[in-house]
């Protein structure tokens, strides 16, 4: 017997239900979904050209290099 139940975790009492739950590694199986956006895509999703652009602004600013 299986039972499903949405706890909203950004309340301080659903982060305790949960930590509870988590000490019970061979009864409860937990999943974390991704938030999905108005598109149909999840609202963390970024394109390659994105990253690279990012983490390219990081690297120059920590690096001090001017282009």
């Amino acid at each position: 017997m299986e039972a499903t139940a949405k706890i909203d975790i950004s309340t301080p009492a659903g982060r305790k239900i949960v930590k509870k739950l988590e000490k019970h590694k061979k009864l409860v199986k937990i999943t974390y979904p991704f938030p999905v956006g108005e598109d149909g895509t999840t609202e963390e999703t970024f394109s390659v050209d994105e990253v690279f652009a990012e983490l390219d602004k990081k690297l120059k600013n920590y690096y001090g290099v001017d282009e």
